[in-house]
């Protein structure tokens, strides 16, 4: 059993491209996430990293993120609303608690607490798309050279996470098959094997490092060249364009947003524009060029001009 967030090798531009450029391009939206706090703005951003999961082939990752990152925001902006007291539009008059005070609901406070949540959920969208379709590999051969006890951190944590997901997946599946008879499984109960075997599993993989010569002092690891596609400019100019535009735009002032005392939320066409711009930026690298689709929709024809012939 395979969870949707692990890296799974496709065929796919994205998949193809080098760990610089495909780090560039989903790391612009997270940038993009946090410079700004206009709703229309992160939703926009939220946009643009669902088409490049789809243009991907991601989509069971993109949908894991929105299940856990939809009941996320929904607890932060709970939270946010019950524990800030804060804006001139209460919705809820709520009672005094000797150490939590007046318990106000207010507009201002739940959408504060909104944009958290959407500012969260887009950053957990790129990093499960980036989790899906980034080779791990590729970034411990491009971050050895610089922190090679790091990078192989980084990079066993990046493999061993969906293997743990995809063990507690099988040991809920298991618990459940057990039969109406047999004793519920708890929580904890699944907590401890899923240490367990996490423990275990790090034992051993810490034994075929030794036997690999890892951590050894005399130790050396040779780096070949990058691999690198014929895409990579796409998505690094793509990557840049996203996040040098959403920095120039909020020195600007553009896409601004005040959620205290009372709700401001900038809706020029300056804002708007930047909503539309993202997406298309999102689509720019899967993009075919007229060239390619002339060629594809020639060799179509002649494909199916062979067809007829043969048939004849």
């Amino acid at each position: 059993m395979r969870t949707a967030l692990a890296y799974s090798p496709r065929s796919g531009r994205l998949q193809a491209a080098a760990a610089p450029a495909a780090i560039a391009y989903l790391g612009s939206f997270v940038v993009f996430a946090f410079a700004f706090s206009n709703p229309i703005v992160l939703v926009a951003a939220g946009c643009g990293v669902a088409v490049a999961g789809v243009a991907a082939g991601a989509r069971a990752a993109l949908t894991a993120s929105l299940r856990w990152g939809l009941t996320l925001a929904v607890l932060i902006v709970a939270v946010n609303g019950l524990v800030t007291h804060r804006g001139e539009t209460v919705l809820v008059r709520g009672y005094e608690l000797p150490v939590l005070g007046a318990l106000n609901v207010t507009l201002e406070s739940l959408a504060a607490g909104g944009v958290i949540a959407l500012r969260i959920l887009v950053v957990l969208m790129a990093f499960a798309v980036y989790s899906a379709c980034v080779d791990p590999d590729r970034v411990l051969r491009l971050l050895r050279p610089v922190a090679g006890r790091s990078a192989l951190t980084a990079t066993l944590i990046a493999r061993l996470v969906p293997v743990a997901a995809a063990d507690h997946a099988r040991l809920a599946e298991a618990a459940a098959l057990r039969g109406p008879a047999a004793a519920p499984v708890g929580r904890a109960a699944l907590a401890r094997r899923l240490v367990a075997g996490s423990l275990d599993r790090a034992i051993d993989v810490a034994a075929t490092l030794e036997l690999r010569g890892y951590g050894g002092a005399g130790s050396r690891t040779s780096v070949g060249p990058l691999r690198r596609s014929r895409h990579d400019a796409r998505f690094a100019w793509a990557g840049l364009g996203i996040a040098g535009g959403a920095i120039a735009a909020r020195l600007a002032g553009v896409g601004g947003f005040e959620a205290y005392p009372s709700l401001a939320v900038d809706t020029a066409w300056p804002t708007l524009a930047i909503a539309v711009v993202v997406p298309a930026l999102a689509w720019l690298p899967f993009a075919r060029p007229r060239s390619a689709r002339r060629t594809s929709e020639r060799s179509r024809s002649t494909r199916r001009a062979g067809e007829v012939a043969a048939r004849a």
